[in-house]
């Protein structure tokens, strides 16, 4: 029963995203920045992540495309890990991947501890996952 439901919600999440901005389909995108058409997505099967949290991806991901270009997305695999993942167009000659790769790393870095918290909130609430043994693990650390 729990997975069938997880597997709906997912579902649900795959089938509200925007084309633009849509992952492999075994992710489920949680937010994305799209420069070309400078549109901003928050998946709304996330709303009950805080607002602040909600501000703080929104700003990653704007100035992220603002200064990179291209397309990134943050999303869950199914087993509940945060990914990020940027792209762009064929024809776009100004992206530099380099530089994008190099922001996610700093996006990960700077934000490791709220990318930790949104991959426990995944597991808690998506995939209703028994998250007490992943708490005393990084109580442990």
């Amino acid at each position: 029963m729990r997975k069938t439901a997880a597997r709906s919600l997912r579902q649900k999440a795959i089938d509200a995203m925007p084309a633009e901005i849509q992952g492999p389909d075994e992710l489920i995108i949680l937010c994305g920045a799209n420069a070309y058409e400078e549109k901003y997505y928050f998946n709304p099967l996330f709303d009950r992540i805080p607002e602040s949290v909600k501000e703080e991806l929104r700003i990653i991901c704007v100035l992220f495309t603002q200064e990179a270009g291209g397309i990134l997305t943050i999303g869950f695999t199914p087993d509940g890990d945060v990914t990020i993942q940027t792209r762009a167009e064929e024809e776009d000659i100004t992206y530099d991947e380099i530089s994008a790769g190099l922001l996610v790393g700093e996006i990960r870095r700077k934000r490791a501890q709220l990318l930790e918290e949104l991959s426990l909130f995944y597991r808690a609430i998506i995939l209703r996952q028994d998250i007490s043994a992943l708490l005393t693990e990084d109580e442990d650390a």
